[in-house]
Formats: structure tokens, sequence, C-alpha cells
């Protein structure tokens, strides 16, 4: 095994739907953070998708899940790309990928675990290894602030808020801040996990 092999950036896709543009923002920060780390990051809007974004998918690292959660689920869209990977569920074209989630209501509340819920469930169909956020909670004591990282106390994933009136450029920049934070934990436990693998291959 060469060194490069040891080295390579961890691949990262976000694959999300966003209805009105405040999931993508937050996307956009997942991304962010996986390519602070030095990962190849690809985002993929999960509506029209291309043969070339299938293509994406499957030779990544790691795909984090975006969805905003509508009725107290992931919406429409995101389960239509759900139900249309069926075929490499049976397949494993995903096995032993590395997965996360993110989601964004309009309520602070709003039943965002059921969405991170049916993320990680999707991901365990695919046979997909689950990281959750790894941060405590914030804003959760008379000392915190509402601009705390994981502000909303989630730990499945990252769950942002954002009023349902507002433009996407307006998302909360502590759920920014933790979306980033989750791109970020993703692309380094992906890069531990294809290094070693890297090794247990050469050894």
């Amino acid at each position: 095994m060469t060194a490069n092999a040891l080295s390579r950036p961890a691949g990262v896709a976000v694959a999300y739907h966003s209805g009105f543009g405040h999931t993508a923002t937050l996307a956009n920060a997942v991304a962010a953070g996986a390519e602070a780390t030095g990962a190849a990051v690809s985002m993929i809007a999960v509506t029209g998708m291309s043969d070339a974004d299938w293509h994406v998918l499957d030779d990544a690292d790691a795909i984090v899940f975006g969805s905003a959660t509508y009725m107290g689920n992931v919406s429409a869209g995101f389960q239509a790309f759900a139900e249309k990977t069926g075929r490499r569920c049976m397949n494993g074209t995903w096995r032993d990928k590395v997965a996360a989630g993110f989601t964004n209501s309009g309520a602070k509340n709003g039943d965002k675990m059921h969405t991170l819920m049916s993320l990680a469930v999707f991901a365990a169909q695919h046979h997909m290894h689950w990281v959750n956020l790894g941060l405590g909670a914030g804003w959760n004591s008379s000392a915190g602030s509402e601009y705390d990282m994981n502000r909303l106390g989630f730990w499945l994933g990252a769950g942002a808020a954002t009023d349902v009136d507002v433009e996407a450029e307006q998302v909360h920049r502590a759920d920014l801040a933790t979306c980033r934070h989750l791109g970020q934990r993703v692309a380094e436990v992906t890069r531990q996990l294809v290094a070693g693998r890297a090794v247990t291959a050469a050894a």
C-alpha cells in the first residue's frame, strides 16, 4: 500500500433536499466543515439527479444526508430519492460507507428527532456506519446562549430551526456552526476509517 493511498483525502458527499433554501444553506455549512479538514466534498441535490450524481454517491467514502422536516418526517423529495436507492440497498453498493444526517424545521422542536431517526434507519438499511453529532447540548443553563452550538440539544445528528418566513441567508448562525462541526466530524472519522482500511489491506 502506497503512502498516497494512506493519506488520500476522504471523499464526502452531502446529499440533501431543500424546499425553501434553508436546508441547502445548512448543507453548504456541512460541506465547509468537511472541506476544512482537507476532504474532497461533493454537493448533491437529490431531486433531478443525473447518472453522474449517482456515481458520485457510489464512489464517496461518506454520505451526509439532509432533509427539511415536514409533518414530522423527511420531505417527500428526500423520500422519493431514498426509494430510488432500493437496488443499491439490495446490492450493498453503499455498504460500510460512513453516514450522518441533519435536518431543519420551522419550530424549535418540530419533531426533528423523527427525521433524524428516519435518516439513520435509511443508512442502516444500506449497512452504513452512522456518525453522531459528538456535541453536548448548548443553551441548557442560565449561562448558556442561543448562540451555543447544538443549541437545540440533538445527539443523533444536527438539528436546526429556522423561522419559516425568513430568507435562506438568515439561518441561525449557531445552527450553521453546528452543521460545520458535523461535516468536520464526519470527514475526520472517514479519514481514520479509510486509513485504517489501507493499513489492514497492506498487512
